[in-house]
C-alpha cells in the first residue's frame, strides 16, 4: 500500500519523519500511517512542479497531453476494483458507489479532459488601427489542488484531469481522513506517462500543509473543494500573494416538491438527495420543501423507505448506507441532531446510531426532522451528513422566500409535471445547478459550481478552462 509522499515522480518520506493514521471509518481500525507532509515538503513539490512547467510537461503540445490523460482513465477503470475497495475502505461509502459511480465517473473526467486538451482555443479580434489582433489561452502554472474527504477519488479527478489538460502542473493536498486513492492516483499517472514533478501529491493537515501550499509565493493558483469556512481563511491567506482561487464549498440545498409532481418517484429521490454518501455530499438534499397540501402523505412514503434504510458493512454489496468518515464527522451528526430537537423540530426517524451496530464503525441512521422551521439551526447550518429537515410551503413566493433563504447556493430540484413553472422556478432559485423531476445527475461535460458562500468558479465541462488557463493578448502592427 502506497503511504509515502509522491514528489518528482518519487516516493519519499516526509522531511519531519512524522506520519498519521488513515483509519477504516467501519471498523475504526487502523489501516495504515502516511508520511505526514509539511512546509518543507510542500516547498519541494512547488519547486519541482515548477521545473516541470518550464520543461518537459510545457514543450509537450496539446495532443500528447491529451493522450497520456486520456491514458490515466483507462489505467483507471483496469485498476477499478482495487480503486474502490480502497476509496470503501478509507471513506466508508458504500462499495457499490465506489466501483458503479465514484471510479466510472473519475473515468471519464480524464477521458473527457484527455480529448479537451487540444480544444483550447485562442480568438483573431478585430480592433481599430493597422493590427492584427489575436489571443493565447496559456496555463496558470503551477496550481495547489485542495480536496475533502467524502468523494476523495472523485473531486481530485476532477482538477487534476482539467487542470492536467490546461497545462498545468500540480501538488494535490488531499484530506488527511482519506489520501489513499490520491496516493493511488499519482501511480496511475506515473503508469500513464506523466514526466516527473507534473503531479505531485502530498498528504498532510489543512493547517500545515494546506496552509503551506495556499501562502506559498510560487504557486499561481489554488482550486478547493470543502467548507465555507475553509474557503474564507484560504482567501485570507492568499490575499499576500494575490492567489487566482477556485472555491467550491458548501451548500443547503432545497429539494422542492410540489402537490401535481410523480410522488413515488419524489419520495424516492428525497432519500437518495439526502442520504446518498451517508449525506456527505455537498449538494445533498438536506431541506426537503414539500407543498403543504401533499404534505402529510408525502412524508409517509418518506418516513417508511427511510426506516427500510439501515446502515451495513460498506464492503456488502447490498449496503445502502456506510459509516460516516470519522468519530469527529460522528460528534457534529450528533451535535446537530440534539440541537434541531431543542429547537423544538420533531424527530421523526433516526437520531441515534443503530441497534444492533453493523461493527464498531462510526455509523448512524438514516435521520428526519419535520416542524422545522426556516430560521432553524438544521435548516439553516450544513451538517453534512444523513439529516433531513423538511419544512411546508403554500405558494410560490413562500417556496422562494425560504428556498433563497440561507447564505448556499450549491444546488437545487423541483418536482413537478408543470413544465412552465420548473423552469419559471428554476430561473428564481440562486443555485448552481437545478435538477428538474431528478436528483444528483453529473456529467464530465457540464459545469458545477456554487452561488453565493457556496463559492465561485466552475469545474467540469469547458468552463473550468476558466480557471485552469489564463488569456494573453498579442498586437501586431502591420502599417
Amino acid at each position: 500500500m502506497l503511504t509515502k509522499l509522491f514528489i518528482n515522480g518519487k516516493w519519499e518520506d516526509a522531511a519531519s519523519g512524522k506520519t498519521f493514521p488513515t483509519i477504516n471509518p467501519a471498523t475504526t481500525e487502523v489501516i495504515a500511517q502516511i508520511a505526514e507532509g509539511g512546509t518543507e515538503d510542500i516547498d519541494r513539490a512547488v519547486k519541482t512542479a515548477r521545473v516541470a512547467l518550464d520543461g518537459p510537461w510545457g514543450k509537450m503540445n496539446a495532443s500528447e497531453r491529451g493522450r497520456i490523460i486520456w491514458k490515466m482513465g483507462e489505467r483507471m477503470l483496469e485498476r477499478a476494483d482495487e480503486i474502490a475497495r480502497l476509496e470503501t475502505m478509507d471513506n466508508g461509502k458504500t462499495i457499490t458507489e465506489s466501483s458503479k459511480i465514484d471510479v466510472p465517473y473519475a473515468a471519464d473526467l480524464y477521458f473527457y479532459y484527455g480529448g479537451a486538451a487540444t480544444k483550447l482555443e485562442g480568438h483573431t479580434i478585430p480592433v481599430n488601427g493597422p493590427y492584427f489582433n489575436y489571443t493565447l489561452r496559456e496555463p496558470l502554472g503551477v496550481v495547489g489542488l485542495i480536496v475533502p474527504w467524502n468523494f476523495p477519488l472523485l473531486l481530485a479527478s476532477r482538477k487534476v484531469a482539467a487542470a492536467l489538460a490546461a497545462g498545468n502542473t500540480l501538488i494535490l493536498k488531499p484530506a488527511a481522513q482519506t489520501p489513499l486513492t490520491a496516493l493511488m492516483l499519482a501511480e496511475i499517472g506515473m503508469e500513464a506517462g506523466l514526466p516527473p514533478g507534473v503531479l505531485n501529491v502530498v498528504p498532510g493537515h489543512g493547517s500545515t500543509a494546506g496552509a503551506a501550499l495556499v501562502k506559498h509565493p510560487d504557486v499561481d493558483g489554488i482550486a478547493l473543494t470543502g467548507g465555507t469556512n475553509t474557503g474564507q481563511q484560504l482567501m485570507r491567506d492568499g490575499a499576500a500573494t494575490v492567489k487566482k482561487m477556485h472555491l467550491e464549498l458548501g451548500g443547503k440545498s432545497p429539494n422542492i416538491v410540489f402537490a401535481d409532481a410523480d410522488l413515488e418517484a419524489a419520495a424516492k429521490m428525497a432519500l437518495m438527495g439526502i442520504f446518498y454518501n451517508k449525506g456527505e455530499v455537498c449538494t445533498a438534499g438536506s431541506r426537503l420543501l414539500v407543498e403543504k397540501s401533499i404534505y402529510d402523505g408525502f412524508m409517509e412514503k418518506v418516513v417508511d423507505r427511510a426506516k427500510k434504510m439501515q446502515p451495513a458493512d460498506p464492503m456488502d454489496p447490498k449496503a445502502r448506507l456506510g459509516p460516516l468518515v470519522s468519530e469527529t464527522q460522528l460528534a457534529n451528526v450528533k451535535k446537530y441532531v440534539e440541537i434541531g430537537e431543542k429547537e423544538g423540530a420533531r424527530l421523526l426517524v433516526g437520531g441515534r446510531q443503530p441497534e444492533p451496530m453493523p461493527g464498531k464503525g462510526y455509523f448512524y441512521q438514516p435521520t428526519i426532522f419535520d416542524n422545522v422551521q426556516p430560521n432553524a439551526t438544521i435548516a439553516q447550518e450544513e451538517i453534512f451528513g444523513p439529516v433531513l429537515a423538511t419544512l411546508t410551503f403554500q405558494d410560490g413566493d413562500e417556496l422562494l422566500k425560504i428556498a433563497n433563504g440561507t447564505m448556499y447556493g450549491l444546488a437545487s430540484a423541483i418536482w413537478t409535471k408543470d413544465i412552465k413553472k420548473a423552469h419559471r422556478l428554476a430561473k428564481a432559485l440562486k443555485a448552481g445547478t437545478v435538477w428538474i423531476n431528478t436528483y444528483n445527475n453529473y456529467d464530465a461535460a457540464m459545469p458545477y459550481g456554487g452561488y453565493k458562500m457556496s463559492g465561485f468558479g466552475r469545474e467540469s465541462g469547458m468552463e473550468a478552462f476558466e480557471f485552469y488557463t489564463q488569456s494573453k493578448s498579442v498586437w501586431v502592427d502591420l502599417s
